[in-house]
């Protein structure tokens, strides 16, 4: 069960290995009557969330689970985060199944810190249909990257944090993919405020959690459009579905023009270096600002495994 005590267990035990992230106010998306910090989780160990759950997933094993060794299934940065976990622990060997279109930079992380590296798929849910079948070959323990109680508390610390810094947020907005990181900061920042505004974001290309909500159904899968949030996409997690009517304040979808836009003013103005799964809560301020509330706003920039091809060609648009 993830409960606040479960996301303060997960910051006991992973808290030596990350970051405690900065909370920057942003002179740029506040005015007079909204002032807007920015989580800068693309600062974070690896340039990522992930290593949060990664860590506290991997240091929760039994020695049975150990022992067999682990696999998961990402678009880069939470294999990461298990293949780095991995080498800190040294005796849990790691495998990380990708899809083919994974960025190569990303898949050169993952197999830095050790990881087997496993391309396979044109999507993340055909990559985790490969996965299953070798998890019943091998033996492995399974690693879900946003439906595990371990992952999700470890997540979840990310949300301790930003009251930590500010205890007066109102609102915090929280990119969306399988929805395990918003599933853990609600419950931890609900605990100590009820009346925190949690808001997800979306791409418009694979509105999963969104369809799900809105729906009442269960998307494991979800059709794609083509995206370029490559760690956006694909379905949403069991656990974060059955809590998301309680934990997700509000979803806001974003169109792929503003998620360009809003990762090239994080680069050129806040001069943060955000891939842009991680930029659609700017995203969203820029876009669709009228529909936030709050006059304290949290914003998660989740990651800055930024392509060094598609930064130029952004910065060139």
């Amino acid at each position: 069960m993830i409960t606040y005590h479960s996301v303060l267990a997960a910051k006991k035990r992973i808290e030596k290995g990350i970051y405690h992230t900065p909370l920057e106010h942003s002179m740029y998306l506040s005015h007079e009557n909204r002032q807007v910090y920015l989580k800068l989780e693309a600062q974070q160990k690896l340039k990522s969330f992930k290593i949060r759950g990664a860590l506290s997933k991997m240091m929760n094993l039994t020695e049975e689970e150990k022992q067999r060794g682990v696999i998961t299934v990402s678009s880069g940065n939470h294999g990461s985060g298990v293949s780095y976990a991995s080498a800190i622990l040294k005796d849990v060997k790691a495998t990380v199944v990708v899809p083919e279109s994974t960025p190569e930079s990303k898949v050169e992380k993952i197999r830095y810190y050790g990881a087997r590296v496993i391309q396979k798929g044109e999507n993340f849910d055909a990559a985790n249909g490969y996965a299953k079948g070798l998890i019943e070959q091998e033996g492995l323990t399974y690693i879900d990257a946003c439906s595990d109680e371990d992952v999700i508390s470890g997540q979840g610390t990310m949300g301790l944090e930003i009251l930590e810094d500010h205890r007066g947020m109102d609102t915090i907005l929280v990119p969306i993919g399988g929805g395990g990181m918003i599933t853990g900061i609600s419950i931890a920042v609900k605990a100590i405020n009820p009346n925190i505004k949690v808001i997800g974001v979306q791409t418009e290309a694979c509105p999963a959690m969104d369809a799900a909500m809105k729906e009442g159904v269960f998307y494991e899968e979800y059709p794609t459009d083509p995206s370029i949030c490559d760690a956006l996409v694909g379905g949403v997690g069991r656990i974060p579905y059955e809590l998301s009517k309680s934990a997700i304040d509000d979803i806001i979808v974003v169109s792929e023009k503003a998620i360009k836009k809003a990762t090239k003013h994080l680069v050129t103005k806040e001069k943060v270096v955000s891939e842009p799964s991680g930029a659609v809560g700017v995203a969203a301020l820029m876009e669709q600002g009228e529909r936030i509330p709050g006059k304290e706003i949290a914003v998660v920039v989740s990651g800055g495994n930024l392509d060094e091809r598609l930064l130029k060609k952004l910065l060139e648009g």
